[in-house]
């Protein structure tokens, strides 16, 4: 294999079937963070175990299983996590498509898998919600390494569904949190946009911390067609036959609009908001988001 080979480039990451690797990649090529909470401590409901790492409390450490293994284990809380993350992936028709390689519903897994990895290797607990005009997969955020394969293997397996709905599952969440949360949705917002914004908003003003990753093609920010061709609508299946250039100017101002009205109405409302092409390797996308991110802390 080629020492050129970039394996940053979407469409060799999304060619990688270990989701870990992939994820790896991903999260090594920005090392950043996100946004710790103050909430700190311990609470009396035991969880789990994890391998003391330097810096952790001595106290903590179990000597007793320190006694039988010669390993120090640190007693992992239900609540010792800094933050509860929750990542919401559309998986409807519309995220299939693709101009190039790379498919928006493989960018948004790989973009999925990425965070939830490092999510994890922070010492948070992550959750994952995926959907069509429904619910797809339920996974409530805990902290373990296993669960973390769960989601990978989740995520692995995911094929694109129906049409998108995604006020329920935002609605659904909202329902279902019982303390303030961390909330990254991974969609191309084709969907009823003041509705969705709305529902954003209503999470974010119940004190959760909303990040919105909008995924879009090249070809759908650009707009490259010169022949005759037939449009179909992933979702509905209608179909319109056209020269691209006699709608090009109008399909862009459309667009533009579109994207500005989400951009504009999730940063007025808090809801952080970036703008992905799955033409843009992932980890330079995330860079540029991370570091922007940054600044306002």
């Amino acid at each position: 294999m080629s020492e050129s080979l970039n394996f940053l480039d979407p469409s060799v990451l999304a060619g990688l079937d270990n989701l870990e690797l992939r994820a790896r990649i991903v999260v090594e090529g920005f090392l950043s963070g996100l946004h710790k909470s103050p909430n700190k401590g311990f609470s009396v409901e035991f969880n789990d175990y994890r391998h003391y790492q330097r810096g952790d409390d001595m106290r903590h450490i179990d000597w007793k299983l320190y006694a039988r293994s010669d390993k120090f284990y640190i007693k992992q809380y239900e609540d010792e996590t800094n933050v509860r993350c929750v990542i919401l992936l559309d998986t409807s028709a519309s995220m299939a498509y693709s101009s190039g390689g790379t498919s928006k519903l493989d960018y948004g897994i790989t973009l999925a898998s990425a965070l939830a990895y490092f999510v994890m290797r922070q010492r948070d607990a992550v959750g994952l919600v995926t959907f069509d005009d429904e619910i797809r997969d339920y996974i409530p955020a805990k902290c373990r390494q296993p669960h973390l394969m769960h989601i990978l293997r989740t995520l692995s397996n995911l094929e694109s569904g129906k049409r998108t709905n995604v006020v329920k599952p935002l609605t659904d969440l909202a329902a279902s949190l019982n303390k303030k949360s961390f909330v990254i949705l991974i969609s191309d917002m084709l969907d009823d946009e003041e509705r969705v914004i709305n529902t954003l908003q209503n999470l974010r003003g119940m004190g959760n911390e909303v990040i919105t990753f909008q995924i879009m093609d090249d070809a759908e920010l650009k707009f490259p067609f010169n022949e005759a061709s037939e449009f179909i609508d992933m979702e509905d299946h209608e179909s319109y036959i056209t020269s691209p250039a006699s709608i090009r100017k109008a399909y862009l101002q459309n667009l533009n609009e579109f994207l500005s009205f989400c951009r504009k109405k999730c940063q007025s409302s808090g809801v952080d908001y970036c703008l992905m092409n799955t033409a843009e390797p992932l980890d330079e996308a995330l860079s540029s988001y991370m570091a922007k991110r940054a600044k306002s802390f």
